[in-house]
């Protein structure tokens, strides 16, 4: 089984660390998916309550194929007073939830941040929302209610990364003959 990390390894990991805070996502698959996730699209660590939520474990780590390795994780044990903990680190706190007025794509990722998603089917805990300095919301345009956590986190943490690598969002330029 890998070692937990700290808080203090995640927030010291570089200069301006990008890392995705998890409240209560049980699913040991949809947390292998979003650690595949966060170590392919440059995510510096993930934090994950201790208790009411999945822990590292055999099916995590065949759910993140290998990149469980490449991740620093740590497990806290009150989530809401480490997210004050890296606001006051400095670290912009960003909570993902379909009622918020702001879009994802409005929110500035290139300094240091977290990534605040919640759990299936009820989302952010109240006190965790409260906690986040800004909520954003992935639009939806079909008839679903939501998206999937490890979806949700995919799409937000490639803005993540777009922005990060100052890529701009737009279609690549046509190909020519030569």
């Amino acid at each position: 089984a890998k070692a937990y990390d700290d808080l203090e390894t995640l927030i010291a990991s570089r200069q301006h660390p990008l890392l995705v805070v998890l409240d209560g996502v049980e699913d040991p698959g949809n947390l292998g998916a979003i650690v595949r996730t966060a170590v392919a699209s440059g995510a510096d660590g993930l934090v994950i309550p201790q208790r009411r939520a999945a822990g590292l474990s055999p099916a995590v780590a065949r759910a993140a194929a290998g990149a469980l390795e490449h991740l620093k994780v740590a497990r806290v044990t009150n989530l809401v007073r480490s997210l004050v903990e890296l606001k006051e680190r400095g670290v912009w706190v960003y909570g993902f939830e379909a009622q918020a007025e702001k879009s994802y794509l409005d929110v500035d990722y290139t300094g240091s941040c977290a990534l605040v998603l919640g759990g299936e089917g009820r989302g952010l805990h109240r006190l965790a929302r409260e906690a986040c300095d800004v909520l954003a919301r992935i639009p939806i345009y079909g008839r679903v209610q939501s998206l999937n956590v490890s979806v949700a986190a995919a799409v937000v943490l490639y803005e993540a990364a777009r922005q990060r690598q100052g890529e701009r969002a737009r279609p690549p330029a046509p190909a020519t003959s030569a």
